[in-house]
């Protein structure tokens, strides 16, 4: 079995335990609180999880180009992260607290804010460091690390939730503890503590920053085109909406776990990989083959939908069935921007992906402040499908310039593709 085989399944089961555990929390927290205080939970949330992709600065995408290409030593980039962490740790958190607060019409209660803006310093130290393991190659112990955070916060969501009753309040501590026993994990793992230093070096911090900044801005706006119906709902409409919709997207973006557990490979092999046209060429292939799959399991979703809704969060969120139909062919269209932007990230070009997502934004903030108004959760779910159209369109057009490959030949699938396809894995064996 080569080593991109068995980073394949590492991923995979990493992917799948993922998948489950975090369904299986979705479902007792659907089924638990209801759709408004769901809604309520995924207003608070939202900048979180922008912060978390901004905040972080692209460090880890950074951390896994400089130690692919091996510019700097481990030790110097490992000192180099603890000091960055300290200092975006403490801008995200203040920042994203004051966002939540004047910003969010959830932002009323302090403590809930705390709570939520809490695993911000945890999950920025994690993201850091599972970029070493990247950087190393070592696909194997970033997928490890991976599931640890959704399997607490699950036994964590079990215990606060159903058994003592802490209703939002339970929820957010389950949050807070998945990446913090993933943190201290790192922490011994990667000895983190002798790197601990005011001894600055700033050149290494300012060529990371200077990269990071623009997978930084990059993730920045591709999470902002994910999250920001989020946003406008919670400030044109009601929690329940919210609630609705979050059920209904969290279904559909499963659909993206398909490319998503070949990321992470992709990534690191793209920043090592010592003949970057063959290695992209490949990587279409492995898009066409990976865009067949979540063809197959949109076709379910979109059939099934009302079905599957029911049976996992009940009847109260049969409306997030219209949502998922609606948000189905957005995810697909997604899958292709998905699979070949982190090829693109992964050669230290990451700024393609803001020249393909800043118009499909602004087309989707317009949209949303015309629909949601109007049709609510549906109005937000038919403005994100076709901004997520227009984006993978431009990416497209842009990844096939940059590498020299037509669009045909990218998206068109050949009779080779399964017959190469365990060839195909051989070779990209180093």
């Amino acid at each position: 079995m080569t080593r991109l085989l068995k980073d394949v399944f590492s991923v995979s089961a990493s992917k799948v335990l993922m998948t489950v555990f975090g369904l299986a929390t979705s479902i007792i927290i659907a089924r638990s609180l209801g759709p408004e205080k769901n809604g309520v939970i995924a207003a608070l949330l939202v900048y979180p999880s922008l912060f978390i992709s901004f905040g972080s600065l692209g460090v880890r995408q950074s951390t896994v180009y400089f130690l692919g290409k091996k510019i700097y030593t481990e030790k110097e980039i490992k000192t180099a992260i603890t000091q960055i962490w300290f200092f975006t740790s403490i801008i995200s958190v203040l920042s994203c607290f004051c966002l939540i607060s004047y910003f969010s019409n959830e932002g009323e209660d302090i403590w809930l804010v705390l709570l939520a803006i809490s695993p911000i310093t945890f999950n920025l130290f994690n993201t850091y460091n599972t970029g070493i393991f990247l950087g190393r190659n070592d696909v194997a112990s970033f997928s490890k690390v991976n599931w640890i955070p959704s399997f607490v916060i699950l036994f964590l969501t079990v215990i606060c939730v159903l058994v003592l009753k802490l209703d939002i309040k339970g929820y957010f501590f389950a949050l807070i503890g998945g990446p913090m026993v993933v943190s201290l994990i790192l922490f011994n793992k990667n000895k983190f503590l002798s790197f601990f230093t005011l001894n600055f070096n700033w050149l290494i911090i300012k060529k990371m920053i200077s990269l990071g900044v623009v997978y930084a801005l990059g993730l920045l706006i591709v999470n902002l085109n994910l999250r920001v119906d989020v946003i406008l709902l919670d400030k044109l409409s009601t929690p329940y909406e919210v609630g609705i919709y979050s059920k209904g997207t969290s279904l559909a973006e499963y659909l993206l776990q398909v490319p998503l557990f070949l990321s992470a490979i992709i990534f690191a092999r793209s920043a090592v990989a010592k003949n970057d046209k063959l290695f992209s060429v490949k990587i279409t292939q492995l898009l066409r083959l990976s865009s067949m799959i979540t063809i197959i399991g949109s076709v379910v979703l979109l059939l099934l939908s009302n079905y599957i809704i029911l049976g996992l969060f009940g009847a109260d969120f049969f409306e997030s069935g219209r949502v998922l139909k609606f948000l189905t062919p957005g995810i697909l269209f997604l899958t292709i921007f998905t699979v070949l932007n982190m090829d693109i990230a992964g050669k230290g070009k990451p700024w393609l992906a803001v020249k393909a997502m800043v118009p499909a934004l602004i087309i989707n903030i317009i949209l949303n402040l015309v629909l949601i108004p109007d049709y609510g959760s549906s109005g937000a779910a038919l403005s994100s499908t076709f901004s997520y159209f227009i984006a993978s369109l431009l990416f497209l057009i842009l990844y096939s310039r940059e590498t020299k490959i037509p669009i045909k030949q990218i998206i068109m699938i050949k009779k080779t593709d399964f017959i190469v396809f365990k060839d195909l894995i051989k070779k990209l064996k180093q």
